[in-house]
Protein backbone atom coordinates (compact mmCIF):
# COMPACT_ATOMS: atom_id res chain seq x y z
CA UNK A 1 0.00 0.00 0.00
CA UNK A 2 1.28 3.45 -0.88
CA UNK A 3 0.98 6.34 1.52
CA UNK A 4 -1.24 9.34 0.92
CA UNK A 5 1.67 11.42 -0.29
CA UNK A 6 2.38 8.94 -3.08
CA UNK A 7 1.57 9.72 -6.69
CA UNK A 8 -0.91 6.90 -7.10
CA UNK A 9 -2.77 5.99 -3.90
CA UNK A 10 -3.85 2.39 -3.45
CA UNK A 11 -5.44 2.23 -0.05
CA UNK A 12 -6.74 -1.33 0.07
CA UNK A 13 -5.68 -3.41 3.02
CA UNK A 14 -2.52 -3.62 5.05
CA UNK A 15 -0.51 -6.73 4.31
CA UNK A 16 1.46 -7.05 7.57
CA UNK A 17 -1.01 -9.38 9.24
CA UNK A 18 -4.42 -11.00 9.01
CA UNK A 19 -7.34 -8.69 8.21
CA UNK A 20 -9.23 -7.54 11.28
CA UNK A 21 -12.15 -6.31 9.18
CA UNK A 22 -13.69 -7.66 6.02
CA UNK A 23 -14.81 -4.16 5.06
CA UNK A 24 -13.71 -0.65 5.89
CA UNK A 25 -16.55 1.73 5.04
CA UNK A 26 -15.77 5.44 4.84
CA UNK A 27 -18.76 7.63 5.60
CA UNK A 28 -21.68 6.93 7.97
CA UNK A 29 -24.44 8.51 5.91
CA UNK A 30 -27.12 6.59 4.04
CA UNK A 31 -24.80 4.79 1.61
CA UNK A 32 -22.23 3.71 4.20
CA UNK A 33 -24.72 2.81 6.91
CA UNK A 34 -26.97 0.73 4.65
CA UNK A 35 -23.98 -1.21 3.36
CA UNK A 36 -22.60 -1.69 6.86
CA UNK A 37 -25.91 -3.15 8.01
CA UNK A 38 -26.35 -5.39 4.97
CA UNK A 39 -22.80 -6.75 4.99
CA UNK A 40 -22.89 -7.36 8.74
CA UNK A 41 -26.38 -8.85 8.98
CA UNK A 42 -26.73 -10.36 5.52
CA UNK A 43 -23.26 -11.76 4.91
CA UNK A 44 -21.85 -11.95 8.45
CA UNK A 45 -18.97 -9.61 7.55
CA UNK A 46 -16.89 -7.73 10.07
CA UNK A 47 -17.27 -4.04 9.28
CA UNK A 48 -15.47 -0.93 10.44
CA UNK A 49 -17.56 2.17 9.70
CA UNK A 50 -15.81 5.51 10.08
CA UNK A 51 -16.80 9.14 9.69
CA UNK A 52 -14.81 12.31 10.15
CA UNK A 53 -17.80 13.99 11.77
CA UNK A 54 -18.62 13.26 15.44
CA UNK A 55 -21.93 11.60 14.60
CA UNK A 56 -23.57 9.03 12.34
CA UNK A 57 -26.26 9.84 9.77
CA UNK A 58 -24.31 12.12 7.45
CA UNK A 59 -26.26 15.18 6.34
CA UNK A 60 -29.49 13.59 7.58
CA UNK A 61 -28.31 13.85 11.21
CA UNK A 62 -30.92 15.33 13.55
CA UNK A 63 -30.89 16.10 17.28
CA UNK A 64 -32.85 17.92 19.95
CA UNK A 65 -31.75 21.51 20.48
CA UNK A 66 -31.78 23.40 23.78
CA UNK A 67 -35.52 24.08 23.39
CA UNK A 68 -36.23 20.38 22.99
CA UNK A 69 -37.12 20.69 19.30
CA UNK A 70 -35.80 18.00 16.96
CA UNK A 71 -33.86 19.90 14.29
CA UNK A 72 -31.84 18.87 11.25
CA UNK A 73 -28.30 20.20 11.63
CA UNK A 74 -27.65 20.28 7.88
CA UNK A 75 -30.97 21.60 6.65
CA UNK A 76 -34.33 19.89 6.10
CA UNK A 77 -34.39 16.27 4.94
CA UNK A 78 -37.78 15.09 3.73
CA UNK A 79 -38.13 11.40 2.98
CA UNK A 80 -40.18 10.40 -0.04
CA UNK A 81 -39.98 7.51 -2.51
CA UNK A 82 -41.86 5.54 -5.13
CA UNK A 83 -39.79 2.46 -4.31
CA UNK A 84 -41.64 0.05 -2.06
CA UNK A 85 -38.51 -2.12 -1.51
CA UNK A 86 -36.60 0.93 -0.23
CA UNK A 87 -39.51 1.87 2.05
CA UNK A 88 -39.76 -1.73 3.29
CA UNK A 89 -36.04 -1.89 4.02
CA UNK A 90 -35.94 1.33 6.03
CA UNK A 91 -39.14 0.36 7.85
CA UNK A 92 -37.14 -2.32 9.65
CA UNK A 93 -35.38 0.42 11.57
CA UNK A 94 -38.07 3.03 12.15
CA UNK A 95 -41.76 3.67 12.49
CA UNK A 96 -43.07 6.51 10.38
CA UNK A 97 -45.01 9.73 10.78
CA UNK A 98 -47.15 10.60 7.73
CA UNK A 99 -45.99 13.92 6.28
CA UNK A 100 -46.59 15.55 2.91
CA UNK A 101 -44.17 18.39 2.28
CA UNK A 102 -45.51 21.79 1.28
CA UNK A 103 -43.40 24.82 0.39
CA UNK A 104 -44.38 28.45 0.02
CA UNK A 105 -42.41 31.12 -1.80
CA UNK A 106 -42.18 34.75 -0.71
CA UNK A 107 -42.99 36.56 -3.97
CA UNK A 108 -44.40 40.08 -4.46
CA UNK A 109 -44.99 40.38 -0.73
CA UNK A 110 -47.13 37.23 -0.64
CA UNK A 111 -46.63 33.61 0.33
CA UNK A 112 -47.69 31.44 -2.61
CA UNK A 113 -47.32 27.71 -3.35
CA UNK A 114 -44.23 26.37 -5.09
CA UNK A 115 -44.22 24.38 -7.39
CA UNK A 116 -46.40 26.80 -9.33
CA UNK A 117 -50.01 25.63 -9.38
CA UNK A 118 -53.52 27.04 -9.92
CA UNK A 119 -53.51 28.73 -6.51
CA UNK A 120 -50.17 30.40 -7.29
CA UNK A 121 -51.37 31.89 -10.56
CA UNK A 122 -54.75 33.03 -9.23
CA UNK A 123 -53.26 34.57 -6.09
CA UNK A 124 -50.45 36.41 -7.86
CA UNK A 125 -52.58 37.84 -10.63
CA UNK A 126 -55.93 38.26 -8.85
CA UNK A 127 -57.63 35.73 -11.13
CA UNK A 128 -60.14 32.92 -10.69
CA UNK A 129 -59.06 30.48 -13.39
CA UNK A 130 -60.01 26.81 -13.49
CA UNK A 131 -57.49 24.14 -14.55
CA UNK A 132 -58.08 24.70 -18.24
CA UNK A 133 -57.75 28.44 -17.74
CA UNK A 134 -54.43 28.06 -15.92
CA UNK A 135 -53.11 25.79 -18.66
CA UNK A 136 -54.07 28.39 -21.27
CA UNK A 137 -52.59 31.20 -19.16
CA UNK A 138 -49.23 29.43 -18.86
CA UNK A 139 -49.25 28.48 -22.54
CA UNK A 140 -49.80 32.10 -23.50
CA UNK A 141 -46.80 33.16 -21.39
CA UNK A 142 -44.45 30.36 -22.37
CA UNK A 143 -41.62 31.13 -24.78
CA UNK A 144 -40.85 28.07 -26.93
CA UNK A 145 -37.18 27.06 -26.94
CA UNK A 146 -36.10 24.88 -29.86
CA UNK A 147 -33.22 23.25 -28.01
CA UNK A 148 -33.75 23.07 -24.24
CA UNK A 149 -30.27 22.88 -22.75
CA UNK A 150 -30.15 25.11 -19.68
CA UNK A 151 -32.17 25.63 -16.53
CA UNK A 152 -33.42 28.92 -17.91
CA UNK A 153 -34.65 27.18 -21.06
CA UNK A 154 -36.67 24.68 -19.00
CA UNK A 155 -38.60 27.29 -17.04
CA UNK A 156 -39.05 29.93 -19.73
CA UNK A 157 -40.37 27.35 -22.17
CA UNK A 158 -42.90 26.14 -19.57
CA UNK A 159 -44.18 29.28 -17.80
CA UNK A 160 -42.59 32.30 -19.48
CA UNK A 161 -40.04 34.86 -18.43
CA UNK A 162 -42.05 36.75 -15.82
CA UNK A 163 -42.70 33.73 -13.62
CA UNK A 164 -39.15 32.53 -14.28
CA UNK A 165 -37.80 35.78 -12.87
CA UNK A 166 -40.20 35.82 -9.90
CA UNK A 167 -39.55 32.24 -8.74
CA UNK A 168 -36.41 30.81 -10.27
CA UNK A 169 -33.75 33.24 -11.44
CA UNK A 170 -32.84 34.84 -8.11
CA UNK A 171 -33.17 31.62 -6.14
CA UNK A 172 -30.95 29.75 -8.60
CA UNK A 173 -28.34 32.48 -8.68
CA UNK A 174 -28.13 32.42 -4.89
CA UNK A 175 -28.19 28.64 -4.64
CA UNK A 176 -25.60 27.91 -7.31
CA UNK A 177 -23.65 31.15 -7.66
CA UNK A 178 -24.47 30.97 -11.37
CA UNK A 179 -27.20 32.26 -13.63
CA UNK A 180 -29.71 29.59 -14.71
CA UNK A 181 -28.56 30.15 -18.28
CA UNK A 182 -25.20 28.68 -17.23
CA UNK A 183 -26.60 25.57 -15.52
CA UNK A 184 -27.68 22.23 -16.93
CA UNK A 185 -31.40 21.80 -17.53
CA UNK A 186 -31.57 19.11 -14.82
CA UNK A 187 -31.51 21.72 -12.04
CA UNK A 188 -34.94 23.24 -12.68
CA UNK A 189 -36.42 20.20 -14.44
CA UNK A 190 -36.83 18.65 -10.97
CA UNK A 191 -39.58 21.19 -10.12
CA UNK A 192 -42.91 20.52 -11.88
CA UNK A 193 -45.60 23.00 -12.93
CA UNK A 194 -49.22 22.15 -12.13
CA UNK A 195 -52.55 23.48 -13.33
CA UNK A 196 -54.54 22.01 -10.41
CA UNK A 197 -54.51 22.87 -6.70
CA UNK A 198 -52.06 20.14 -5.65
CA UNK A 199 -49.66 22.04 -3.38
CA UNK A 200 -47.52 19.07 -2.31
CA UNK A 201 -43.86 19.51 -3.17
CA UNK A 202 -43.49 15.80 -3.98
CA UNK A 203 -45.89 13.40 -5.65
CA UNK A 204 -44.34 10.14 -4.43
CA UNK A 205 -46.49 7.26 -3.22
CA UNK A 206 -44.56 7.00 0.09
CA UNK A 207 -44.17 10.27 1.98
CA UNK A 208 -43.28 9.90 5.65
CA UNK A 209 -40.79 11.06 8.24
CA UNK A 210 -39.01 8.73 10.70
CA UNK A 211 -41.19 8.86 13.80
CA UNK A 212 -38.27 9.43 16.20
CA UNK A 213 -35.93 11.10 13.73
CA UNK A 214 -33.27 10.07 11.24
CA UNK A 215 -30.53 9.61 13.84
CA UNK A 216 -32.60 7.07 15.77
CA UNK A 217 -33.20 5.19 12.52
CA UNK A 218 -29.44 5.09 11.83
CA UNK A 219 -28.74 3.92 15.39
CA UNK A 220 -31.15 1.02 14.92
CA UNK A 221 -29.65 0.22 11.52
CA UNK A 222 -26.12 0.02 12.89
CA UNK A 223 -27.04 -1.89 16.05
CA UNK A 224 -25.17 -5.12 15.18
CA UNK A 225 -22.22 -6.94 16.82
CA UNK A 226 -20.32 -7.17 13.52
CA UNK A 227 -20.22 -3.38 13.15
CA UNK A 228 -17.56 -1.24 14.78
CA UNK A 229 -17.99 2.54 14.52
CA UNK A 230 -15.28 5.18 14.77
CA UNK A 231 -16.40 8.81 14.73
CA UNK A 232 -14.23 11.87 14.38
CA UNK A 233 -11.90 9.62 12.41
CA UNK A 234 -10.20 10.67 9.19
CA UNK A 235 -9.64 8.09 6.48
CA UNK A 236 -6.04 9.20 6.06
CA UNK A 237 -5.27 8.23 9.64
CA UNK A 238 -7.36 5.07 9.91
CA UNK A 239 -6.09 3.54 6.70
CA UNK A 240 -2.53 3.44 8.01
CA UNK A 241 -3.42 1.46 11.13
CA UNK A 242 -6.34 -0.81 10.28
CA UNK A 243 -6.15 -4.13 8.49
CA UNK A 244 -9.06 -4.82 6.16
CA UNK A 245 -9.77 -6.68 2.93
CA UNK A 246 -12.16 -4.41 1.05
CA UNK A 247 -12.98 -0.73 1.02
CA UNK A 248 -16.27 1.08 0.43
CA UNK A 249 -15.72 4.78 -0.08
CA UNK A 250 -18.62 7.26 0.09
CA UNK A 251 -16.55 10.45 0.32
CA UNK A 252 -15.53 12.76 -2.53
CA UNK A 253 -13.98 10.69 -5.31
CA UNK A 254 -11.50 13.46 -6.18
CA UNK A 255 -10.29 13.50 -2.58
CA UNK A 256 -9.64 9.75 -2.69
CA UNK A 257 -7.38 10.23 -5.71
CA UNK A 258 -5.69 13.26 -4.14
CA UNK A 259 -7.24 15.70 -6.62
CA UNK A 260 -5.07 14.30 -9.39
CA UNK A 261 -7.04 16.10 -12.10
CA UNK A 262 -8.10 19.04 -9.93
CA UNK A 263 -11.02 19.54 -7.54
CA UNK A 264 -14.55 18.73 -8.59
CA UNK A 265 -16.68 21.86 -8.05
CA UNK A 266 -19.35 21.77 -5.35
CA UNK A 267 -21.79 24.22 -3.88
CA UNK A 268 -21.81 24.39 -0.10
CA UNK A 269 -24.21 25.67 2.56
CA UNK A 270 -24.04 27.44 5.88
CA UNK A 271 -26.85 27.35 8.43
CA UNK A 272 -28.07 29.73 11.09
CA UNK A 273 -30.15 27.91 13.70
CA UNK A 274 -32.28 29.89 16.11
CA UNK A 275 -35.18 29.42 18.50
CA UNK A 276 -37.89 32.06 18.87
CA UNK A 277 -40.33 32.59 21.75
CA UNK A 278 -43.53 31.92 19.85
CA UNK A 279 -45.41 28.74 19.04
CA UNK A 280 -45.25 29.07 15.24
CA UNK A 281 -43.22 31.22 12.87
CA UNK A 282 -44.56 30.34 9.41
CA UNK A 283 -47.50 28.34 8.01
CA UNK A 284 -45.45 25.50 6.48
CA UNK A 285 -42.14 23.78 7.16
CA UNK A 286 -40.21 25.59 4.42
CA UNK A 287 -40.58 29.07 2.94
CA UNK A 288 -38.40 29.91 -0.06
CA UNK A 289 -37.02 33.40 -0.64
CA UNK A 290 -36.27 33.74 -4.37
CA UNK A 291 -35.45 37.45 -4.22
CA UNK A 292 -31.80 38.45 -4.34
CA UNK A 293 -32.49 41.26 -1.86
CA UNK A 294 -32.14 38.71 0.99
CA UNK A 295 -29.08 36.46 1.30
CA UNK A 296 -30.84 33.29 2.50
CA UNK A 297 -32.68 30.94 0.17
CA UNK A 298 -35.14 29.44 2.64
CA UNK A 299 -36.26 29.20 6.25
CA UNK A 300 -37.20 25.86 7.80
CA UNK A 301 -39.45 25.45 10.83
CA UNK A 302 -39.00 21.93 12.16
CA UNK A 303 -42.13 21.35 14.25
CA UNK A 304 -44.09 21.06 11.00
CA UNK A 305 -41.88 18.08 10.13
CA UNK A 306 -41.81 16.41 13.53
CA UNK A 307 -45.33 17.05 14.81
CA UNK A 308 -43.89 18.14 18.16
CA UNK A 309 -45.76 20.33 20.61
CA UNK A 310 -43.67 23.09 22.13
CA UNK A 311 -44.42 26.71 23.15
CA UNK A 312 -41.23 27.76 21.33
CA UNK A 313 -40.18 27.00 17.78
CA UNK A 314 -36.82 26.42 16.10
CA UNK A 315 -35.76 27.66 12.68
CA UNK A 316 -32.90 27.30 10.23
CA UNK A 317 -31.86 29.99 7.79
CA UNK A 318 -29.98 28.55 4.83
CA UNK A 319 -27.19 30.39 3.01
CA UNK A 320 -25.49 28.94 -0.08
CA UNK A 321 -21.73 29.27 -0.16
CA UNK A 322 -18.79 28.66 -2.46
CA UNK A 323 -16.71 27.34 0.43
CA UNK A 324 -17.31 24.61 2.98
CA UNK A 325 -18.45 20.99 3.03
CA UNK A 326 -19.43 19.64 -0.39
CA UNK A 327 -23.22 19.42 -0.74
CA UNK A 328 -24.27 19.83 -4.36
CA UNK A 329 -22.25 18.81 -7.44
CA UNK A 330 -22.48 21.73 -9.86
CA UNK A 331 -24.18 20.39 -13.02
CA UNK A 332 -22.15 21.77 -15.90
CA UNK A 333 -20.70 19.95 -18.88
CA UNK A 334 -17.09 20.68 -17.96
CA UNK A 335 -17.61 19.29 -14.46
CA UNK A 336 -19.15 16.11 -15.84
CA UNK A 337 -16.12 15.71 -18.10
CA UNK A 338 -13.77 16.14 -15.13
CA UNK A 339 -15.70 13.55 -13.13
CA UNK A 340 -15.41 11.03 -15.96
CA UNK A 341 -11.63 11.12 -15.52
CA UNK A 342 -12.02 10.19 -11.86
CA UNK A 343 -14.62 7.59 -12.73
CA UNK A 344 -12.11 5.83 -14.97
CA UNK A 345 -9.66 5.70 -12.06
CA UNK A 346 -12.37 4.44 -9.73
CA UNK A 347 -13.42 1.70 -12.13
CA UNK A 348 -9.82 0.55 -12.42
CA UNK A 349 -9.18 0.42 -8.65
CA UNK A 350 -9.48 -3.15 -7.33
CA UNK A 351 -11.30 -4.04 -4.11
CA UNK A 352 -12.73 -0.52 -3.74
CA UNK A 353 -16.39 0.36 -4.25
CA UNK A 354 -17.38 4.00 -4.75
CA UNK A 355 -21.00 4.70 -3.82
CA UNK A 356 -23.19 7.66 -2.88
CA UNK A 357 -23.50 11.30 -3.88
CA UNK A 358 -19.92 12.41 -3.33
CA UNK A 359 -18.26 9.27 -4.65
CA UNK A 360 -20.26 9.33 -7.90
CA UNK A 361 -20.60 13.13 -8.23
CA UNK A 362 -24.37 13.00 -8.63
CA UNK A 363 -27.21 14.64 -6.74
CA UNK A 364 -29.35 11.81 -5.39
CA UNK A 365 -32.40 11.88 -3.16
CA UNK A 366 -32.11 9.82 0.00
CA UNK A 367 -34.12 6.92 -1.39
CA UNK A 368 -31.92 6.80 -4.48
CA UNK A 369 -28.80 6.50 -2.32
CA UNK A 370 -30.42 3.65 -0.37
CA UNK A 371 -31.32 1.90 -3.63
CA UNK A 372 -27.77 2.34 -4.93
CA UNK A 373 -26.31 0.90 -1.72
CA UNK A 374 -28.68 -2.07 -1.76
CA UNK A 375 -27.84 -2.74 -5.41
CA UNK A 376 -24.12 -2.79 -4.56
CA UNK A 377 -24.81 -5.19 -1.70
CA UNK A 378 -26.57 -7.56 -4.10
CA UNK A 379 -23.60 -7.48 -6.48
CA UNK A 380 -21.21 -8.23 -3.62
CA UNK A 381 -23.40 -11.09 -2.40
CA UNK A 382 -23.60 -12.59 -5.87
CA UNK A 383 -19.84 -12.28 -6.34
CA UNK A 384 -19.35 -14.26 -3.14
CA UNK A 385 -21.88 -16.87 -4.20
CA UNK A 386 -24.29 -15.88 -1.45
CA UNK A 387 -28.04 -15.88 -1.91
CA UNK A 388 -29.69 -12.70 -0.72
CA UNK A 389 -33.12 -13.34 0.74
CA UNK A 390 -36.20 -11.29 0.01
CA UNK A 391 -34.98 -9.88 -3.30
CA UNK A 392 -37.68 -7.91 -5.05
CA UNK A 393 -37.77 -4.82 -7.20
CA UNK A 394 -34.87 -2.39 -7.70
CA UNK A 395 -32.96 -4.54 -10.17
CA UNK A 396 -32.97 -7.64 -7.97
CA UNK A 397 -31.80 -5.99 -4.78
CA UNK A 398 -31.33 -8.44 -1.95
CA UNK A 399 -32.57 -7.37 1.42
CA UNK A 400 -32.02 -10.26 3.81
CA UNK A 401 -33.55 -10.09 7.26
CA UNK A 402 -31.15 -8.62 9.85
CA UNK A 403 -30.09 -10.53 12.92
CA UNK A 404 -31.65 -9.73 16.26
CA UNK A 405 -30.37 -6.27 17.27
CA UNK A 406 -27.64 -5.94 19.84
CA UNK A 407 -25.37 -3.01 20.45
CA UNK A 408 -22.66 -2.31 17.92
CA UNK A 409 -19.18 -1.57 19.14
CA UNK A 410 -18.13 2.07 19.03
CA UNK A 411 -14.50 3.08 19.31
CA UNK A 412 -13.26 6.47 20.44
CA UNK A 413 -11.07 8.09 17.83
Amino acid sequence: MRDFDGAAPAYVGRTDGPAVFDYLIVGAGFAGSVLAERLAAGLDKRVLLIDRRPHIGGNAYDHHDDAGVLIHRYGPHIFHTNSQPVADYLSRFTKWRPYEHRVLAHVDGQLVPIPINRTTVNQLYGLDLDEAGVAEFLKSRAEPVADVRTSEDVVVSAVGRELYEKFFRGYTRKQWGLDPSDLDKAVTARVPTRTNDDDRYFGDSFQNMPLHGFTRMFENMLDHPNITIRLGADFRDVVRDVRYRNLIFTGPVDEYFEYRFGKLPYRSLTFRHETVDQEWFQPVAVVNYPGEEVPHTRITEYKHLTGQTNPRTSLTYEYPSAEGDPYYPIPRAENAALYRKYQELADATPNVHFVGRLATYRYYNMDQVVAQALALYTRIAKAEGAVAEGARGISGIGVAQPAAPVHSRREAS
